[in-house]
């Protein structure tokens, strides 16, 4: 639901660009974390491109473990960081 009404929102604003993130939980690595988020944020790029978003007006970076939103050694915290954040911007991607 979330995600259909970012494709609606973004379909409608056109001058509108996206930054898709894509974060982790602390358990295991760096590396792995950083992979975990990409893989977040690339599914929610190829989601809104299917929905007709074009793929230049979005961009994907992954942050893995580096900015969680909760910090505890518990599923209740780990849930939360495990998430994609789509950032709206009228700036030109570089």
């Amino acid at each position: 639901i979330t995600l259909n009404g970012q494709a609606d929102w973004l379909l409608s604003n056109p001058e509108y660009t996206a930054i898709i993130e894509g974060h982790a939980d602390e358990q295991g690595t760096r590396e792995y974390n950083l992979a975990l988020g990409a893989r977040r944020s690339n599914a929610v790029h190829e989601y809104l491109v299917s929905r007709g978003i074009p793929a230049n007006r979005m961009k994907v970076v992954s942050f893995g473990k580096e900015r969680p939103l909760e910090i505890c050694s518990e599923e209740s915290c780990y849930s939360k960081n495990r998430r994609a954040v789509t950032v709206i911007s009228v700036d030109a991607l570089s």
